[in-house]
């Protein structure tokens, strides 16, 4: 008897949560599952500011895919194409051999892209917030400016180390600055020459507005909270040159600087237009409020990747947000209604009310906007864990790992070093070189760390933290901003 073979492209949000859901409600012998992905492990972005600050140890920001998805078939490799009039996906693996790859069911949930634009010097200089590598590379990288500015009599050259430009106003844009301007003002206690003042924070939003995702008072007094922190927020304003470092601003402004991080909106992933699926407007592609591409009944799609009608908005045309919430919530209904498919039964639609949004600013901030009750400050730190993306991703990304920690062991964040660090390419699927944490031998038990002066306790851990305690939206005790040698 022929066993119906299930593709889904994408190991993130999406289809870590729907391989995990399928693995638990298909039979033996219903149905193989496969799934492809260029990265080996699943990201869990709303953690990467706290990566990159060194709040959170990279290994708790990702969740190796072959580890979670034990009766599943894991692929590293590329799609370039999709043919679905043959059902074939043309793959690449990882040692460059090219093979077609047969399927019945096909689940595209690829994700999105850093969307970058034609501005001279962007794709030598900017780097992005999208993967685990980038946001290591971003810590030990501003660490490094200010090893070297400390180190340096060139007033000039002190001036552009200890100049970060930020580009973007949505979350991901300032959830970055906020938590790296924090770890960097904890860290300058440790420079006698560097004071706060001296460093400059830029960040750049084309639209009159930041943070779009919530109402405009909570993005207002994001703006207020950060000002007050000596950020410059320049709105309506847009970058015309990055290069050599040189950046020049529609406003007039003309500064140099060595660190510019590029978060000014993502795009669908580029592997959609080598297909034959229809998609809209946005490049993304065309769906049903069941999840199956339209005009199709063996194809599904979510996530960012996917235009997926809102039915909890009047609006007809309305499309649900590109979010980890809506992404988790879709993977659960599509692995229910690929098991419906399988066994011929009807189809369920997705509806879910949008429940709000959480920022993290940096040490004891945020703001956060739920059900339509506003929280600032330390209890929209509080409030976040009551907001999760989705239990199965949120589970595995919070909690996966700590079964596998072993003796205290740190994962070494390559590139820490005080001359410059390889700078990854912008537009790109980036971090392949930190693709996944060095993997650390099991350990019986796990054995604390050596305190410092005063060690914080993770909730569920034995394990104590050097540094002060601080609270993570994952809701457990974390260590705050550690200094530049942490």
């Amino acid at each position: 008897m022929h066993e119906p073979r299930i593709v889904i492209i994408g190991g993130g949000h999406v289809g870590l949560t729907l391989a995990l859901r399928l693995q638990r409600l298909l039979r033996a012998g219903e149905a193989r599952v496969t799934v492809i992905d260029t990265q080996p492990h699943m990201t869990y972005q709303p953690f990467l500011p706290e990566a990159a600050a060194g709040s959170l140890e990279p290994r708790h920001v990702v969740v190796p895919l072959r580890e979670a998805l034990r009766k599943s078939e894991v692929l590293t490799a590329q799609v370039s194409s999709i043919d679905h009039s043959s059902r074939t996906l043309t793959t690449t693996l990882g040692d460059g051999t090219v093979e077609q790859l047969q399927y019945d069911f096909l689940v595209v949930v690829p994700g999105s892209i850093s969307k970058a634009l034609p501005i001279p010097g962007l794709a030598e200089r900017g780097v992005g917030f999208k993967t685990i590598g980038e946001a290591i590379y971003l810590r030990n990288h501003v660490l490094s400016r200010l090893d070297i500015a400390a180190s340096t009599t060139d007033e000039s050259l002190r001036r552009r180390l200890l100049t970060f430009m930020f580009v973007g106003g949505g979350y991901a844009g300032i959830e970055a600055m906020a938590e790296l301007e924090s770890m960097a003002r904890y860290a300058i206690r440790d420079y006698p020459n560097i004071e706060p003042q001296d460093m400059r924070w830029v960040l750049v939003e084309a639209m009159g507005r930041i943070m779009p995702e919530v109402s405009a008072p909570m993005g207002e007094y994001t703006k207020r909270r950060l000002e007050e922190r000596g950020i410059e927020v320049k709105l309506n304003t847009q970058a015309k040159s990055m290069e050599d470092g040189h950046v020049v601003l529609s406003d007039g402004d003309e500064f140099d600087t060595d660190t510019i991080v590029w978060t000014a909106g993502v795009k669908p992933h580029p592997m959609l237009e080598a297909s034959d699926l229809p998609r809209d407007e946005k490049g993304r592609l065309d769906c049903t409020a069941k999840l199956q591409v339209r005009g199709t009944t063996d194809v599904f799609a979510a996530g960012d990747c996917a235009a997926v009608p809102d039915l909890t908005k009047e609006d007809p045309d309305a499309k649900c947000a590109p979010s980890a919430q809506h992404a988790v919530r879709q993977a659960k209904v599509l692995a229910d209604n690929l098991v419906a498919r399988l066994r011929g039964k009807q189809l369920q639609s997705y509806r879910h009310k949008y429940a709000g949004s959480v920022a993290g600013l940096g040490l004891f901030q945020g703001a956060a906007e739920v059900y339509g009750v506003k929280l600032k400050g330390f209890p929209a730190v509080v409030a976040a864990p009551r907001v999760p993306p989705g239990e199965d991703a949120d589970r595995l990304a919070q909690g996966a790992h700590r079964r596998r920690l072993d003796a205290g062991a740190a994962v070494q964040a390559p590139g820490g070093g005080a001359g410059r660090t390889a700078r990854p390419a912008l537009g790109v699927r980036q971090g392949r070189e930190h693709a996944r944490p060095a993997q650390q031998p099991r350990a019986g038990r796990v054995r604390p760390v050596t305190p410092g002066p005063a060690a914080g306790l993770r909730r569920g851990s034995s394990a104590p933290r050097a540094g002060p305690c601080r609270w993570s939206r994952a809701g457990w005790c974390r260590a705050g901003a550690p200094g530049p040698r942490s």
